[in-house]
């Protein structure tokens, strides 16, 4: 008689950070979970900031814009001699637009940002006396400006709080359950009926800092995580 096969115990099936979707009973919980998570986060990061490196709106306004689809510390090493060739938005709008491609090649799309560049700055010359707008629906109507990098820009530059729902915060709000939306937009407005109005600029720049050290997107660190036991795929997934 042939002998009985034993199957192995498998260990059970845990779903992929990008898999992962919050229930609806995580989504009702939200607002309580969100209370937890930004005590957390504030313990785990209280010098959160904008990574960017800016001396006023007009700098932070054109890092912003440079910052799409390229890492904050190659927009750093570009600006250093950006900013000391263009002073002002008139000098960014006067610019030849093979020398500004040239001067950020190096941070991808050159040739659109390049065009986003000089078409903002040139409103931003003529229509607001050079200086940058402090209001998002003025900031929205500039070329290659949407409400991601308007609130980079309020939050930082003009102390009004915004939340930016960049690629880090759209992945962790879905891993912690504190919104089913990948739409950064729709994101944006449930995020702020949860987040107390005065974090919402901290909270971005914490979300981020987590998201690049701790929750990275290829395999999440919670072991090691200072929010786990708030956070909906941490409990769900990893923990036995």
């Amino acid at each position: 008689m042939a002998a009985k096969k034993t199957s192995k115990r498998k260990n059970p099936v845990r779903k992929s950070p990008k898999d992962f979707k919050p229930s609806k009973g995580d989504l009702q919980d939200a607002p309580g979970r969100a209370t937890k998570i930004l005590a957390g986060l504030k313990k785990a990061y209280p010098g959160a900031r904008c990574a960017l490196d800016y001396k006023n709106p007009l700098e932070l306004l054109i890092a912003t814009i440079l910052s799409a689809q390229c890492t904050d510390v190659r927009v750093n090493i570009v600006t250093r001699d950006l900013f000391r060739k263009y002073r002002t938005a008139a000098d960014y709008a006067g610019a030849a637009g093979e020398e500004l491609e040239a001067d950020i090649k190096s941070t991808g799309f050159y040739r659109n940002k390049a065009r986003s560049i000089k078409a903002a700055c040139t409103e931003i010359d003529q229509t607001y006396g050079g200086r940058v707008p402090d209001s998002m629906d003025k900031l929205v109507n500039l070329a290659g400006v949407g409400r991601k990098t308007a609130n980079v820009i309020l939050g930082n530059a003009y102390d009004t709080p915004g939340i930016v729902t960049d690629t880090h915060v759209i992945r962790l709000s879905r891993l912690m359950g504190l919104s089913g939306q990948t739409d950064p937009i729709k994101l944006e407005f449930d995020l702020m009926d949860i987040i107390p109005k005065k974090d919402w600029t901290l909270f971005s720049h914490m979300m981020i800092a987590h998201g690049r050290t701790v929750c990275i997107a290829r395999k999440p660190d919670c072991e090691h995580c200072p929010i786990q036991a708030y956070c909906c795929y941490g409990q769900k997934n990893l923990q036995k």
